[in-house]
């Protein structure tokens, strides 16, 4: 039954909770950052003050149900992320046929928290979120506050250019237990300053959040203004910020966390300029090293030796040399999700220079490092599900029939069902296997199931 319409003017203002990760929770209307900035109203309630109004849904506030939890146990407040120092945005390894291999993944982050790490990121653009349906997408999130939760803090990448789909995946996110949020900007449909400010107000109230400026990837600056309206919700853990030292200073001397994103500044950034730490991509390799670098001190030396990593692990778009050096450890196996391709020869033989320079102990995994053949690659542009549906089809699909002539007869002809089948059975099978060929797709049989990948 719907309720009637609830005045506008009737609504009650919502107050803040000292609760976080997906209980109810908004600006404090006592921040002095936001205090005067027009208050937001829950989704489908019109505002009452704010900036363009927003529709009013046939319903009152009693009806308005939010997808989060009030249970406290196990929940993170803001602090305990401000707190990490060293937060590696973890890499997605998968298996022949483009699924997740959790195997690897799990190794990954076990890895990972030896060496030091205290966060990681799941699904951002080094864990390829923006390759993942939103299903693959929360599941790898709760997978790994499941397995890692208690070792180790699980921030997932719920950010998107839908403000809409944004606050749905965070919900989700929260609700299947993940720490943190890491949310960017609306990227490719730009928006304006206000715009931005309204995005992240839309997804602050869930639980904590790091904000992610990265313009060379959303192709529009996070202006200070934006940041600093925001900074007095409770839930606003900091920023990855990825413009360089001087914003990161700015942000630092007015007391907003900030973690560098860049690798190759983040020890200056952490030393210098006052950032509290760093988001990863070289962590994925050499933790330990990483960790020493954010916790021990000014280290001019370690950092000069890290550098050639950190600039060869760039030497291509993020995430594609860390894909190719994993692989080449041993540690994940070299499959790659189109548009990801492996770096070229030349860079896969400097990568095993750089290895030896560094040493190997130092990186992730037991195998020694090698130089992978163009062939070893399998890249993945169609999911399985697809890939076997299709074929399937042409399997059970009869092959048209001939007479003596050689002639073919129509499908409605009085043929036998026994010669249909043989027809399927047999010729049609070398059919298949050719058409599997042509359309560049391998079977592997294991354990008596048929997986679909891809041909490199």
């Amino acid at each position: 039954m719907i309720s009637p319409r609830m005045p506008t003017n009737l609504l009650p203002a919502r107050t803040i909770s000292p609760v976080s990760n997906g209980c109810a929770a908004t600006a404090s209307p006592s921040s002095p950052s936001v205090a005067a900035r027009p208050r937001r109203s829950p989704s489908g309630v019109q505002s009452v003050t704010g900036r363009g109004k927003f529709p009013l849904a046939a319903i009152t506030l009693d009806d308005y149900l939010p997808m989060r939890s009030t249970e406290v146990k196990n929940r993170t407040s803001t602090d305990d992320i401000t707190s990490l120092r060293l937060i590696t945005a973890v890499k997605t390894p998968y298996l022949p046929d483009g699924r997740f291999d959790l195997e690897a993944y799990d190794s990954l982050i076990n890895m990972q928290i030896e060496g030091g790490a205290e966060g990681v990121i799941v699904g951002g653009t080094t864990g390829e979120g923006h390759l993942m349906s939103w299903d693959e997408h929360i599941m790898l999130i709760g997978h790994t506050v499941n397995c890692f939760g208690s070792r180790i803090k699980v921030i997932g990448n719920t950010g998107s250019n839908s403000t809409r789909e944004a606050v749905h995946a965070t919900e989700q996110g929260f609700a299947v237990g993940m720490h943190a949020a890491l949310h960017i900007n609306p990227y490719y449909g730009k928006t304006s300053t206000e715009g931005m400010i309204s995005h992240f107000e839309a997804v602050l109230p869930m639980g904590p959040t790091i904000i992610y400026n990265v313009p060379s990837r959303s192709a529009q600056d996070i202006p200070p203004e934006v940041i600093v309206a925001i900074s007095g919700y409770t839930n606003m853990a900091g920023v990855k910020e990825c413009v360089g030292h001087e914003r990161i200073k700015h942000y630092a001397d007015k007391g907003i966390t900030i973690w560098s994103g860049n690798d190759d500044e983040c020890h200056d950034s952490r030393w210098k300029y006052g950032a509290t730490g760093v988001i990863s991509v070289t962590s994925n390799l050499v933790p330990g090293l990483m960790h020493s670098l954010m916790y021990k001190g000014e280290n001019a030396m370690l950092n000069e030796k890290l550098l050639p990593l950190m600039k060869w692990l760039f030497c291509q778009p993020n995430p594609i040399a860390l894909n190719t050096s994993l692989a080449q450890l041993g540690v994940a196996r070299p499959v790659f999700r189109l548009p990801y391709v492996p770096l070229p020869l030349e860079k896969r033989i400097e990568f095993v220079r750089i290895v030896e320079a560094i040493g190997r102990e130092n990186f992730v995994g037991q195998k020694e490092v090698r130089v992978l053949d163009d062939d070893d690659f399998v890249l993945i542009s169609r999911s399985l599900k697809n890939i076997i549906t299709f074929f399937l089809s042409l399997q059970h699909m009869p092959k048209p029939v001939e007479d003596s002539t050689g002639k073919r007869m129509p499908r409605n002809s009085t043929v036998g069902s026994r010669q249909k089948a043989a027809t399927i059975g047999g010729d049609r099978a070398t059919e298949l296997n050719k058409l599997m060929l042509d359309h560049q797709i391998f079977a592997l049989p294991r354990a008596g199931v048929i997986e679909y990948a891809p041909k490199l």
